[in-house]
């Protein structure tokens, strides 16, 4: 039966990933996610699981390579310098075609920058932050709730594709503390016919790599994963519609830019701007649909991030040039206000 408690985001990541199987965590501890590493370390030896404080953070990513090699849910958490770090061991996951999970709190960059919430590692995680023509499903979660929800979906995902999966957090998520209503022990079993768990001579033998010295052979299996890609954007993408109903502008934002947007929409709707929202839950795939009927509909379009603007690109991508698109943000760990995004909202009404 599923229960309802009261929980940080970091802690909630980690209990649902339990909950869905996950028995193998390597990491390395990073301000704003160490309460993340802390959970596991304290709960995965009472439950047979393996919690392993890695030298680095690039051990740790190879870590997550070997075990997901043998079919085992896995995952790793970090905050940005060090999703950075694992970058390399990201990208051969990636071209292996191993399920595996990544966690990102983000905070504010470039390099060190500082521990507040930010979210400018959008770049790097969907448009593929290692070398390689590859991509990662990324879940945002906006709520602890969500924090919980996507961590069980992404485990999902990530092996119904065999492929990596990202939720992609920022700060502001992982410290916040929500009820959060658990999910159930997850008892699903995935078939992998493809892991190394021995051949106890009764199958031929499974080699997991992702080096092709053959260029003919790399490519086919390049094609052949954007093919899958593909099918994958067309079925996975999400995202919730908020009071889009007779909505002439829209504002896009995910995470806590989206919680504090919907505060601003219910101040302007006061003010009888008819203002909707498109909350991204999957940037990769993005909501490229949701944006392009969105645009057959509102005059103008608002980006709401906490970066210099990042997301903004593939919100002009998908609105495809029909509509005006501005942006409202706030960078280096610094959050929008309600206020600025009203403002931001009326002075493009205005035309300005």
């Amino acid at each position: 039966m599923s229960e309802k408690v009261l929980m940080k985001g970091n802690e909630a990541i980690a209990e649902a990933a339990i909950r869905a199987g996950c028995r193998h965590y390597f990491g390395y501890p990073i301000t704003p996610q160490t309460e993340l590493a802390a959970y596991m370390a304290k709960r995965m030896p009472k439950i047979g699981g393996v919690f392993l404080q890695a030298e680095s953070e690039i051990a740790a990513i190879n870590m997550v390579y070997g075990v997901s090699s043998t079919g085992k849910r896995v995952m790793t958490s970090s905050s940005s310098p060090g999703v950075s770090l694992k970058q390399e061991g990201i990208s051969y996951i990636a071209g292996a075609d191993l399920p595996a999970l990544i966690v990102n709190v983000q905070r504010g960059g470039p390099g060190l920058g500082g521990i507040q919430p930010s979210q400018s590692d959008y770049f790097q995680a969907t448009k593929g932050g290692g070398h390689g023509d590859y991509h990662l499903i990324v879940l945002t979660p906006s709520s602890v709730q969500e924090m919980a929800d996507l961590t069980s979906l992404a485990f999902d995902l990530a092996d119904k594709y065999r492929m990596p999966a990202m939720l992609l957090a920022d700060g502001t998520m992982g410290q916040m503390m929500e009820p959060v209503e658990l999910p159930a022990e997850s008892c699903a079993t995935v078939e992998k016919p493809w892991a190394v768990t021995g051949t106890k001579m009764q199958r031929k033998h499974n080699i997991i790599n992702s080096l092709y010295l053959d260029p003919e052979e790399l490519e086919k299996t390049n094609i052949a994963r954007y093919e899958r890609y593909a099918c994958i954007e067309e079925n996975e993408a999400r995202w919730e519609s908020w009071q889009m109903e007779d909505a002439e502008y829209c504002i896009v934002a995910f995470g806590i830019a989206a919680r504090v947007a919907k505060n601003a929409i219910t101040a302007l709707r006061k003010q009888g701007v008819k203002v909707g929202l498109i909350r991204p839950i999957t940037i990769w795939p993005f909501p490229k649909k949701a944006i392009a009927e969105a645009a057959q509909q509102v005059r103008a379009f608002v980006s709401v991030e906490l970066s210099m603007g990042q997301m903004i690109e593939d919100v002009r991508l998908a609105e495809n040039c029909l509509r005006p698109v501005t942006l409202c943000s706030r960078a280096g760990g610094m959050i929008p206000t309600p206020e600025q995004i009203i403002d931001t909202v009326l002075r493009v009404q205005g035309g300005k």
